[in-house]
């Protein structure tokens, strides 16, 4: 392979990523919609241009053998009263100026005959092709066909004159060829689509140009935008705006107030946090002063053990907030969504909490469902989701207390923490999934961000959390219910496909 093959071959790969990468070159969507416009009013045009010529052609042929097919159902007439008829015999009495004045034509050639009944020639040209006789005559009434004589195309204008019962009747007929016809036919062709070949461009023009007028307020639209401020985040005014785009504006501008809002719990978010943080650094720093400052071996192991209780605290909050935002985050570069069994996704976080329950002399149950319970969601963000909840209720349980995690099936998928814990006072219920929101009273470490992260968590994957009263009759429980779910309970289907990105309901 040649140096320049190579590079092609090279390059190549990396050209189709840019196409593919780029949304706007899809070959089912237009790149212009001017273009796209503009195409579908010219090509109709084109395309009735021909059909145009075609019916022009048609109705001046019309128009042009009306005068000439009148001239000769005269000339028909004037023979026919010409001849006369006696019992069987039939005489023509046409005058030699008469057969002159037939003849005398300079653009067409005129043929005239008269045929008895016995199918002889009674006068004028034997050029002119015998009719087809009709199975009903009538009368002296004129008849137009087309037929050939020798090379040329003619028209031909006929009746028939009845002699007597049982006998053929007697035959006029005049020919003309076309020539005049045509001629005409061509000055109306002419006249009428000559104009069309300055009258297409000058709308071509036209429309161009009310298109470009037409689409100058989305001009005017992309200049406003352009114009702002980058912090400028307020909505459009959509009252300049035309009707057709002004569904896209309003559109827009909620896309635009959800990003202010998700910017402005961001900047809470951060000042709250930047508040939580410098607590626990101020205190980290006091305790590690006291430290250099003590001699007595047991007075600096004690300061030791509270700067690492301090780092302990600290730790476990910039984790919490790690957590917190990495579910903020969510989406689905970041997190694949896929089947997830929540039946077993609860035992193994059971599991995995019963060290720390035991360490406090704690009861931590596991009721499942007894079959596999199949959700759609980000398996990381779901161990979290109950990870914090299990937490929560470990820590606001006293000792010797019970703590039970239950998964059970139905229409929708639910996951319960029940605890028979201290319990939450009902007017501060509300207010538990707020950030860094801490009940008094408890003397329980925490970093006020477990339940709102299991919250965030909720809600990215549609479900619904709740904090009710404990089953015996103390303590809290908190309940998670998924969406509605296709399978029955219990039911051993197999695994759902894939959701895609656009199906699953948070968008992830």
């Amino acid at each position: 392979m040649t140096e320049p093959d190579a590079a092609a071959a090279a390059a190549a790969p990396a050209a189709k990523v840019r196409r593919d990468s780029n949304p706007f070159q899809h070959s089912e969507y237009p790149n212009s919609l001017f273009g796209e416009i503009l195409d579908w009013m010219l090509a109709p045009l084109l395309l009735l241009w021909p059909i145009s010529i075609a019916a022009t052609n048609h109705v001046a042929s019309y128009i042009a053998n009306q005068p000439y097919d009148q001239a000769l159902a005269d000339n028909v007439a004037s023979i026919m009263r010409l001849v006369s008829i006696d019992g069987d015999r039939v005489t023509v009495n046409l005058p030699a100026s008469a057969r002159t004045l037939l003849h005398a034509e300079d653009t067409d050639m005129l043929f005239y005959q008269v045929v008895g009944h016995n199918s002889k020639l009674l006068h004028g040209d034997r050029e002119i092709p015998w009719p087809n006789l009709p199975p009903q005559v009538e009368a002296r009434k004129v008849l137009f066909r087309d037929d050939r004589i020798e090379a040329d195309n003619v028209r031909i204008a006929y009746a028939f004159i009845p002699v007597k019962s049982g006998l053929p009747p007697v035959v006029v007929q005049v020919a003309e060829t076309l020539r005049k016809r045509e001629e005409l036919a061509s000055r109306i062709i002419s006249g009428v689509l000559l104009p069309q070949f300055a009258i297409i461009p000058l709308a071509v023009i036209l429309v161009y140009l009310g298109l470009t007028r037409g689409i100058a307020p989305l001009h005017k639209l992309r200049d406003r935008i352009r114009r702002r401020r980058p912090t400028d985040l307020s909505p459009i005014p959509v009252y300049p705006v035309p009707d057709e785009v002004r569904p896209l504006v309003v559109a827009f501008n909620e896309m635009m107030g959800r990003l202010e809002d998700n910017l402005q719990a961001q900047q809470r978010f951060i000042a709250q946090a930047a508040h939580q943080m410098r607590t626990p650094l101020t205190g980290l720093k006091t305790q590690t002063e006291i430290a250099l400052s003590e001699t007595d071996p047991a007075q600096m192991r004690h300061a030791l053990q509270l700067i690492a209780e301090s780092t302990d605290r600290a730790s476990h909050m910039i984790n919490q907030l790690l957590i917190l935002a990495r579910a903020e985050a969510s989406h689905e570069k970041l997190h694949r969504v896929v089947p997830v069994d929540l039946d077993a996704l609860a035992r193994d976080v059971a599991g995995e909490w019963v060290v720390r329950a035991l360490a406090k002399q704690i009861d931590l149950g596991f009721e499942g469902n007894g079959a596999p319970l199949m959700v759609s969601g980000v398996p990381l963000l779901l161990r979290e989701l109950l990870a914090n909840l299990v937490d929560n209720a470990i820590k606001y349980t006293p000792r010797h207390g019970c703590v039970t995690l239950r998964v059970h099936g139905g229409n929708r998928a639910v996951v319960e923490v029940d605890d028979d814990g201290i319990g939450i006072p009902v007017e501060e219920s509300a207010n538990v999934f707020e950030r860094f929101y801490r009940v008094l009273g408890t003397d329980v470490d925490g970093s006020g961000l477990g339940l709102p992260i299991a919250a965030e968590i909720a809600e990215l994957h549609q479900a619904r959390i709740e904090l009710l009263p404990g089953t015996k009759g103390r303590g809290c429980l908190f309940r998670v219910s998924f969406p509605e779910r296709p399978h029955a309970v219990g039911q051993h289907a197999a695994a759902p496909q894939k959701p895609s990105a656009g199906n699953f309901p948070i968008g992830l």
